[in-house]
């Protein structure tokens, strides 16, 4: 009898189909846990590239996502963590929103699974739980309107079942020993609806206080950039500034501060900064991560949309940290946005009647230019829009890892679905979308 990993499809089309029916079938064996765990590490290792994955999402494959699917509750731990790692994978193509739009509920229950309650596959190593792994397909998944729709639409159903819904993906991201990391990116994705906002900027939630001290936080990059990502998002709503400015949240000092080093100001600059930010040490390091400190001066820039949220950030030294930022700073992408953000700052105030700049009308050529410009100034000189990790703990040994290509608003990208107001152009304001973080990178 031929092994799963034989079934492998190779060669032309009837070839295709057949092995994969045959590897599928080996894949539904029942009480042979070693053979489906060869046949979920076979699809795993087809996922690993862009023709697998197309074959397993086409029609002639159908029924294999809906295997999979049902792999990733598998009783052998080993086989549901190699489905759902091969749905990781799947999750990033154009095409897998439809064909895996029936296992958002299923996935979205297994994401928000306590980790004790998880058994772990043997031989695990470093890989994530298995709840981080649904939280991951969940986060590809997500990345456009639609399917983040039919999410959303996911955890409101929960909720009314009384399975939690929105509270129990943040109190599952926060309420234990340290954040579930894998599901930041969740979050950010979640951020980009109006709706999802709403509820994240609920004054009697509390959830952008507690997501706040995470903005350096040093334990996961993934988890610190989803947190950035959703309160950059959460900056589109002008009208809730107040708050966010406001003693009671204080948002300011968490994002100047991972944008602040170690350079010693003169003491009447020193004075105007938030206490936080005055006479920090020489060892006080910057955010590493570009794209982080650009969705962090990108937040600043929302802010600076009203007149009241302008005058905050003068009258709390906000240029000064900026200044320091722009003179060492080596990315285009981030000296370009932080360029941006002091010319607000340091520029004349519109005219009446122009004070909001998230409600100005901008011209549809003139914001084309606008954004070309931005775009020639970012990219020169040109930078790739990712930086694949150094390791890729979510694939298993021996397979290719599909990891997001590029930011969705990167040079050459198309235009996210999410749009905001066309004023958010003015005067010089890039032209900003909420953005999502293609999941990927880290344990």
């Amino acid at each position: 009898m031929a092994s799963a990993e034989d079934s492998v499809p190779g060669g032309g089309d009837g070839g295709d189909g057949e092995g994969l029916a045959e590897l599928l079938a080996f894949l539904r064996a029942e009480g042979r846990p070693e053979v489906r765990r060869g046949a979920a590490r076979a699809l795993l290792g087809l996922t690993g590239g862009a023709e697998g994955r197309r074959l397993l999402l086409a029609g002639r494959a159908e029924g294999a996502a809906a295997a999979l699917l049902a792999s990733a509750g598998d009783p052998c731990a080993a086989v549901a963590g190699d489905a759902l790692r091969a749905l990781v994978n799947l999750a990033a193509e154009p095409a897998a929103p439809g064909a895996l739009a029936p296992a958002l509920p299923a996935l979205l229950r297994r994401a928000l699974q306590q980790e004790e309650e998880e058994q772990q596959p043997e031989g695990a190593g470093d890989h994530p739980p298995l709840a981080a792994l649904a939280a991951a397909a969940l986060a590809n998944l997500s990345r456009l309107e639609a399917p983040c729709r039919h999410l959303w639409q996911a955890l409101q159903q929960q909720q009314q079942q009384g399975e939690g819904g929105m509270a129990r993906l943040v109190e599952t991201a926060l309420g234990g020993p340290a954040p579930r990391h894998a599901l930041g990116p969740l979050l950010a994705n979640l951020s980009q609806l109006p709706e999802a906002r709403a509820a994240l900027l609920d004054p009697a939630r509390c959830v952008v206080p507690r997501l706040l001290p995470y903005t350096q936080y040093a334990g996961s990059s993934l988890w610190r950039g989803g947190v950035v990502r959703t309160l950059r998002n959460c900056c589109f709503d002008y009208g809730h500034h107040a708050w966010l400015l406001s003693d009671q949240v204080d948002l300011l000092p968490f994002l100047l501060l991972p944008l602040a080093g170690p350079e010693e100001l003169p003491e009447e600059e020193m004075e105007k900064l938030p206490l936080d930010l005055q006479y920090l040490p020489p060892e006080k390091q910057r955010e590493p991560d570009p794209d982080i400190r650009k969705m962090l001066l990108e937040a600043l820039l929302l802010l600076t949309a009203t007149k009241p949220g302008r005058q905050l950030l003068r009258e709390r030294g906000a240029y000064f940290i900026l200044r320091e930022l722009h003179k060492g700073e080596a990315d285009p992408g981030v000296r370009a946005a932080c360029g941006k953000l002091i010319q607000v700052l340091i520029g004349d105030e519109p005219e009446p009647g122009m004070e909001n700049l998230l409600e100005v009308e901008i011209p549809a050529e003139v914001e084309e230019q606008l954004q070309r410009l931005d775009w020639e100034e970012e990219m020169v000189p040109q930078r790739p829009a990712w930086h694949p990790p150094t390791q890729q703990p979510w694939m298993s040994s021996g397979t290719a890892a599909i990891l997001p290509e590029r930011d969705l608003l990167s040079a050459g990208a198309e235009a996210s679905p999410f749009q905001p107001s066309r004023g958010l152009s003015a005067l010089p304001f890039p032209a900003l979308q909420p953005r999502c973080l293609l999941q990927g990178g880290e344990g």
